[in-house]
């Protein structure tokens, strides 16, 4: 089901198109769902978004977030919050050790002393979110994404275009990996661990997924709370902007 949170100008026509091809078409594979029953997942379309460079408005927001994440840790690991330690089971449910990966909050925490990076004006918002709200959240240019987001265990032969060395490379990911996909192949490895090269965001993207990952003890409400925060900053003085959700997995059809 799907559920519009803010809808103007004359974009509206482009979201609904957008919302049509990817959220009514995302799945939750069977396999994933068995691993983890309690996962669910809150994807949102937003588009004609402000993307560009970081800004006063998204430096002031990773600020706050950095803030509130030294003082929730209080000298203690990240892996020491439940939210943290239940995406840690995660992984190792799928042969994923945290020296291998970590998911992508608990890599935003353990930067949060020497201080986060400001790489543009979106990513810094939903990461702000994503360390505010303790959950992984992640965003795709949709202008570069074919087909519906679907999150699977992989067979190990589906591709993976990355950078290594500073080299772009395309590699194929581990059988059983649990994997977010498009037509063309992974566009994020292990759950939520690393983007692909293809469909990450730049200054100048203004059409996104974004997709925001529970495990309990984060429920829908508390993905829900973060939905409705992100697109708040998101559409804040963004007259054409539009977004849409959709919620999959734990207590949604999948």
């Amino acid at each position: 089901m799907t559920s519009p949170l803010h809808a103007t100008g004359g974009g509206a026509h482009l979201h609904s198109a957008l919302t049509g091809t990817y959220l009514d078409g995302a799945h939750l594979d069977e396999s994933v769902a068995n691993l983890r029953p309690d996962y669910r997942a809150l994807l949102i379309i937003a588009t004609g978004v402000r993307g560009g460079p970081s800004d006063a408005a998204s430096d002031e927001a990773l600020t706050r977030a950095e803030t509130l994440a030294k003082a929730r840790l209080n000298g203690a690991p990240p892996e020491s919050l439940p939210e943290i330690a239940a995406w840690r089971d995660a992984f190792l449910g799928f042969g994923v050790k945290p020296r291998q990966a970590r998911s992508s909050v608990e890599a935003l925490l353990r930067r949060v002393d020497a201080g986060l990076p400001r790489i543009d004006r979106l990513t810094d918002l939903y990461n702000a979110i994503s360390i505010e709200h303790l959950i992984p959240l992640g965003g795709e240019n949709l202008d570069r994404y074919v087909g519906p987001p679907r999150l699977v265990r992989a067979r190990g032969d589906e591709t993976f275009e990355t950078v290594a060395d500073g080299i772009p490379t395309t590699v194929t990911v581990d059988p059983g990996e649990v994997v977010w996909r498009d037509d063309l192949g992974v566009t994020c490895r292990r759950w939520n661990w690393r983007q692909c090269v293809r469909t990450r965001l730049d200054p100048s993207t203004t059409n996104v997924l974004f997709i925001l990952d529970g495990l309990d003890p984060v429920g829908t409400d508390r993905l829900e709370a973060a939905g409705a925060a992100l697109v708040d900053a998101l559409t804040r003085h963004a007259p054409d902007a539009a977004a849409t959700t959709r919620l999959i997995g734990a207590g949604s059809p999948r």
